[in-house]
This record gives structure tokens, C-alpha cells and sequence, in this order.
């Protein structure tokens, strides 16, 4: 598979993990959710990595990335589960600002001007998202947004971190996030006593699977395509997520989040160029 398609299919795989795991998350402990889905995706990984082998020095920033990893993916849940997911979505999206700060810190790196005007639309696409509507049908608006925003901050951490890993080994650098963060979240889901039925199972493992699809696909698209077309093919999964949202849960913004939530969406790819 190409570059291009592998990137589109990545980006339709996140997309559709993250509507299922919010509607997961209103019914079912985020925790929990997290957790069966981290595990799931786990047993696929090691199963690749056991054919394919792995490098050991991605281990240790791939460790790191699902230790930040896992305050993200609980804050993202419990936001999709308590808001809005046409709004949650593109702003935890934004989190791919943080890497291109961090390489200006870091690395000395300067962004071009496409990234500073997609970084300018999509902050400004999630003031005007974040507008709380006089009737929403969400438990808890304010506080999604909120969580949102910490997700956002945390994701964009988790991939500094992977980047490091991937420059050895890209899976190799998932499998050990995914190793530490179902390590996280079973102590915090042993601790809240998080339970589901057991028929339910498959179903948040199932999100898991997808999630790890979606890695694994981006990971192929890198190989095959050029990096700035990948990075901007795979950033559209919000647009999935908010699709599913509109047909499925006939989710409706008003008319100043609209704007922002396309102002995100069209930001979003031009800050991976």
C-alpha cells in the first residue's frame, strides 16, 4: 500500500476508534475503556513485533510517551463522554502544535508559514468551538472542554516522545507506551474498582484494535510517501470522528462553533506540513 492511501486509511481507523470510544466511555468507566483497548492493542503489537523483531533503544522513549500517554487517552475519553464530540475531537486534534513548539525549543527548528497560519486558524477554531451553546444536550460542556485541552497538551507530549522512539523503531516505540500505559491504567482502574460485563469486552477491545490499525497504517504511510503528505492525510481523523457524530448521534453546533470547529479542521493538516 502507498503512502497516500495508507495515511487516509490511518486517519479513517482513528477517527471511527475515537467515535466508539467516546460513545464507549458514556456508558462504561473511561478507565476501563482505556484500559481494555491499550490491552487489546498490546496483544496485536507484540504479536507483529514477535515475526518482525524490534530495536531495544526505542524502548525507553516509547516508555515514556505511554506514561504521558495514558493521562491524555483518560482525559480524551471522559471529554468525548462528557461533551461534545464535534467539538471535543478537533480540539484534541490541536495536540500536533506541541511537537512543532518543541522542536522550536528544543531543536532550533522554524516553522514555516502554512504551520503558523494552521496554528493560528485552529487556536482560533477552538476559542470559537469552545463557545458553550445556551442548549446542548452534553452532561457537562465546560468540563469536556477542559479535558479537551489537557488531552491535547499531553497527546502532543506522547508523540515528542514517540518521535524519538520512531527514530529506531516506530512500533517498537508503541508496543512500549502501550506496555506502560496498560501498566497505568490497570492500577487506576484496580483502584476505582472499574468494572464492565463481560460481553462488553470485545466491544472496547475492539477500539483498541482499530487504534492500533491506525498506527500500524500510519507507520507503512511514512515508508511509502512523502512525510508532509502523510502527516497532513493523517491529521484529518477528526473529520471522522465528527461525521459519525452528525449522522449517528445528530450531533448540532450552533453556528459560531461551526466556524470553529471547520477553522480547527482546516488548520489542523497545515500545521503537519
Amino acid at each position: 500500500m502507498s503512502g497516500a492511501p495508507a495515511a487516509l486509511l490511518a486517519s479513517l481507523l482513528w477517527g471511527t476508534a475515537d467515535f466508539l470510544a467516546g460513545r464507549a466511555s458514556r456508558v462504561h468507566p473511561a478507565v476501563l475503556v482505556a484500559l481494555v483497548g491499550q490491552a487489546a492493542g498490546l496483544i496485536a503489537l507484540g504479536l507483529i513485533l514477535s515475526i518482525r523483531g524490534l530495536d531495544a533503544e526505542s524502548l525507553v522513549p516509547g516508555a515514556l510517551s505511554g506514561a504521558v500517554g495514558s493521562v491524555a487517552i483518560l482525559a480524551f475519553y471522559r471529554a468525548l463522554a462528557l461533551g461534545t464530540m464535534s467539538v471535543v475531537a478537533p480540539i484534541v486534534a490541536t495536540s500536533a502544535i506541541v511537537p512543532v513548539f518543541a522542536g522550536v525549543l528544543l531543536d532550533g527548528e522554524r516553522p514555516g508559514g502554512l504551520q503558523w497560519l494552521g496554528m493560528a486558524m485552529a487556536l482560533a477554531g477552538v476559542m470559537l468551538a469552545s463557545r458553550e451553546p445556551v442548549h446542548t444536550t452534553a452532561v457537562d460542556p465546560r468540563k469536556a472542554i477542559q479535558l479537551a485541552l489537557v488531552a491535547a497538551f499531553f497527546i502532543g507530549l506522547a508523540l515528542v516522545f514517540l518521535d524519538g522512539a520512531a527514530e529506531h523503531d516506530s512500533l517498537g516505540g508503541v508496543f512500549a507506551a502501550r506496555i506502560v500505559g496498560v501498566a497505568v491504567l490497570g492500577v487506576l482502574a484496580w483502584r476505582v474498582a472499574a468494572r464492565a460485563p463481560l460481553k462488553e469486552l470485545p466491544k472496547l477491545g475492539a477500539i483498541g484494535l482499530l487504534d492500533t490499525g491506525a498506527n500500524t497504517a500510519f507507520a507503512i504511510a511514512t515508508t511509502g510517501g512523502l512525510l508532509s503528505l502523510v502527516a497532513v492525510l493523517g491529521g484529518l481523523f477528526p473529520v471522522v470522528t465528527v461525521a459519525l457524530a452528525y449522522v449517528i448521534l445528530h450531533e448540532r453546533l450552533v453556528p459560531i462553533q461551526r466556524v470553529g470547529v471547520l477553522l480547527a479542521l482546516a488548520g489542523i493538516p497545515l500545521i503537519s506540513v
